[in-house]
C-alpha cells in the first residue's frame, strides 16, 4: 500500500479555519485517505461533486485512526471514502451498524473489500498446458511443492511471503499450521516483493506469493488466489489480515443538510478490480490523481451517472 503525504496537525488547523464552517458558501471538508486507493475513492466523488452539484470540496488528507474518527465526529470534516473497519475504532463507538451511538454515519459500503491470500498466475493453473491445474486451494498445495523448489529452499516450495518481518503476518507459522511443505521467503520490502513477481511472471515461471487486494499488482498481472481457510487462531493466525469490508461514512448534521450528497456517496461503489487500474496509473505510471480520475469519469459516464440523486 502506498501511502501518500500527509498533512501536520498545525496545517490542518489552518486547513479547517481557511475552509471555514462545513457547507458555508457550499464548501466541503472531506478526509482523504493517505494511500492512493482510498484517496481516488474520494476524488471520484469530489470530482462529481464538483462538477455535478456545484459545491466546492476542501480536500483533507489524514491518516485513518481516532483523529479522523474525532473529526468526522464533531463536524470539522463532512465526510470520506473507503473507511477499512479493522483500522478504525469508529465502527463499535460511532458507526450505529456495528453498535456504536450513531455519531458517525454509515454511507453504504464502498465496494472495496480487503483481502490478503496467496496468489499465483493464471497461467500456471487455466490453459491446456497448465502444470498446476489442480490448484485452487491451500489443500492442493502440498501436491505442487516441487513446482515451487529453489536451491534456496531445498525440498521445500519457496513462497515468496508478506515483504516485511515487521508486519508480523505469520507466513512461517502459517505453513507449519496448515502442515505445507514451504519456506516463507521475505524480500524485505515492498518494492522488492512485486518486482520479484513481475520478474518471474515476464519470464512464464512458477511462483506462489503473498499479496493483498485492492493492489495495483492485480491490474499489472492476471493473478489467481489460492483460497486460504477462514480466519481463525490456528489456521489462519491473527497478525493474517481478515476479510475487511470497507464504507463511505460522513457527519450526521452534514448528512442531513445535504440528503443529495450523501445519497450520492451512499450509491458510490467501486470493485477491487475497478479501483486497482487507477491505482497502477498513479503509483506506478506516475500520474497525477486528478488527471487520471478525470479520465475514468469520461470513459464511465453510465456508471457515476446512476449514482446521482434522483
Amino acid at each position: 500500500m502506498k501511502l501518500i503525504s500527509t498533512t501536520a496537525a498545525g496545517a490542518l488547523a489552518l486547513a479547517f479555519a481557511a475552509a471555514g464552517p462545513a457547507n458555508a458558501a457550499g464548501v466541503l471538508n472531506s478526509a482523504v485517505n493517505d494511500w492512493t486507493g482510498g484517496a481516488v475513492m474520494c476524488e471520484i466523488v469530489h470530482q462529481i461533486v464538483e462538477n455535478e452539484m456545484d459545491f466546492k470540496v476542501k480536500r483533507i488528507v489524514m491518516p485513518s485512526g481516532p483523529g479522523r474518527d474525532e473529526a468526522i465526529k464533531s463536524g470539522d470534516l463532512d465526510y470520506g471514502c473507503e473507511l477499512w473497519p479493522s483500522y478504525s475504532v469508529s465502527n463499535t463507538q460511532y458507526v450505529k451498524e456495528f453498535g456504536g451511538d450513531g455519531s458517525i454515519i454509515k454511507l453504504g459500503d464502498s465496494g472495496v473489500v480487503g483481502v490478503s491470500s496467496y496468489y499465483v498466475p493464471r497461467y500456471l493453473v487455466e490453459g491446456d498446458d497448465a502444470p498446476a491445474p489442480d490448484l485452487k486451494t491451500w489443500e492442493n498445495m502440498n501436491q505442487y511443492a516441487d513446482l515451487f523448489k529453489t536451491l534456496e529452499t531445498g525440498d521445500k516450495g519457496r513462497l515468496l511471503g508478506c515483504p516485511a518481518a515487521s508486519w508480523q503476518c505469520e507466513d512461517s507459522a502459517r505453513m507449519e499450521a496448515l502442515g505445507l511443505n514451504y519456506e516463507a521467503v521475505e524480500l524485505g520490502s515492498e518494492a522488492a516483493h512485486w518486482a520479484e513477481m513481475q520478474a518471474a511472471y515476464k519470464r512464464k515461471e512458477a511462483f506462489i506469493a503473498y499479496a493483498w487486494e485492492p493492489h495495483w499488482i492485480h491490474a499489472a498481472l492476471d493473478l489467481v488466489k489460492v483460497q486460504l481457510p477462514e480466519h481463525s487462531e490456528d489456521k489462519w493466525p491473527a497478525t493474517g489480515w481478515a476479510t475487511d469490508v470497507t464504507y463511505n461514512y460522513g457527519n450526521p448534521e452534514f448528512v442531513e443538510k445535504n440528503p443529495e450528497i450523501a445519497e450520492l456517496i451512499t450509491n458510490f461503489e467501486l470493485t477491487n478490480e475497478m479501483q486497482a487500474p487507477l491505482i497502477l496509473a498513479i503509483d506506478v505510471d506516475g500520474r497525477e490523481m486528478d488527471e487520471v480520475v478525470s479520465e475514468w469519469l469520461d470513459n464511465n459516464e453510465d456508471m457515476w451517472k446512476a449514482w446521482l440523486p434522483k
